[in-house]
């Protein structure tokens, strides 16, 4: 009998857990339809941490529980645009909420940062062997 209680009783988080996970699923996919670039990398980021977040809080406290459920809410909430794009400011304004639960929850390797666009090319700062091999190259050519 008790192995049935057991089964039961994990059932009873799962279920909210999958739920929860098949939205931020669904809400990416729907938004892959219409972003690219770094917006595209920022609402994969935001999800991968919301999955993460949804999975290691599946049996912790109701209050840390609806915390990320809200998260997730927020994140997949769909503001009235312009056109099919999801704007940009509402991609910022989930990360603002995720990285806050995040956060609260204690789980900073999850914070979602923003990338920054590097340059095609970044100067690198010349070692002294680097240097000196250019300057004999020159010498010799």
């Amino acid at each position: 009998m008790e192995g049935i209680g057991l089964a039961v009783e994990q059932r009873s988080f799962e279920p909210g857990t999958d739920v929860l996970i098949r939205k931020v699923d669904s809400h990416l996919a729907a938004v892959r339809t219409g972003l690219s670039g770094p917006e595209l990398e920022l609402a994969e980021r935001l999800a991968a941490a919301l999955r993460e977040l949804v999975v290691s809080t599946a049996q912790a406290s109701a209050a840390d529980r609806g915390q990320v459920r809200a998260a997730v809410h927020y994140f997949v909430l769909r503001r009235e645009s312009r056109g099919r794009l999801l704007p940009v400011r509402s991609l910022a304004a989930a990360q603002r909420v995720v990285n806050k639960v995040v956060v609260q929850l204690g789980r900073p390797d999850l914070l979602v940062e923003p990338r920054r666009e590097r340059p095609a090319r970044e100067p690198v700062a010349p070692t002294a062997t680097a240097t000196a091999t250019v300057t004999a190259d020159v010498a010799v050519g």
